[in-house]
């Protein structure tokens, strides 16, 4: 399909290979925090369901890991099998797909795959967060579905500061997936915020509208016969 873009953030993504290989994860970072030099460390970790975002703060590079876990829980597989050596990561987080007792009370049953994602966990110094306010994380809009714990995170051990998350509130109209929230403690005085703003009226609005214009003008149309073809038929 496609992402959503905004000028207040910065998309990473993994850039395919081929056809098969589109990422399935993505992460935005906020430009009030460009100055901690946020990367996507691709030279780390290359796997279209793996994001690992480095940025540096007090002199000190801090690793994100968002993950998505496929069916066949290939994410997890790579990382199993993919030996590194970094520290400071701070947080894994992401769809898992995993249904396990040990994070849903309402399931009684232990999955294997559940101790290959302790372990790789383990590995980074991380173990799993329990929420301030437990509950789903995967609304089913299907009659008679439970609604599952998939959505998970995993924070430094015996960290004061990064010791537990939140679920915010559901929604149905903007996902059946729950966003998990947290604070990351860093440095304020070393973060200048601000904003892509355009002037009513003024020059450099002119210029923006010129430039859509121009961009506009430029797309292929040779290959679409009617307004019909063009939206199929919505």
């Amino acid at each position: 399909m496609d992402t959503c873009h905004h000028p207040n953030w910065i998309a990473f993504a993994r850039f395919p290979s081929n056809s098969n290989d589109f990422p399935r994860v993505i992460s935005y970072i906020n430009i009030c925090l460009s100055s901690l030099h946020f990367l996507l460390r691709k030279d780390i970790f290359d796997h279209r369901d793996i994001n690992l975002i480095s940025f540096t703060n007090n002199d000190i590079c801090h690793y994100i890991l968002n993950i998505y876990s496929d069916s066949s829980h290939s994410a997890l597989k790579y990382l199993k099998d993919t030996k590194v050596n970094i520290s400071h990561v701070l947080l894994i987080m992401g769809n898992f797909n995993i249904r396990d007792s040990l994070w849903d009370l309402s399931f009684p049953y232990h999955s294997l795959i559940s101790d290959d994602l302790i372990i790789i966990a383990d590995l980074f110094n991380l173990a799993l967060s329990s929420p301030t306010n437990p509950g789903p994380t995967r609304f089913s809009d299907t009659a008679g579905e439970s609604n599952l714990v998939i959505n998970l995170m995993f924070l430094q051990c015996g960290s004061v500061e990064l010791d537990n998350h939140s679920i915010l509130p559901h929604s149905r109209l903007s996902s059946d997936h729950v966003p998990l929230l947290i604070d990351i403690p860093i440095f304020d005085e070393i973060i200048h915020s601000s904003k892509l703003i355009i002037t009513p009226g003024s020059e450099q609005e002119m210029d923006f509208i010129k430039d859509v214009v121009s961009n506009l003008k430029s797309f292929d149309t040779s290959n679409i016969e009617d307004i019909a073809s063009c939206c199929g038929n919505h």
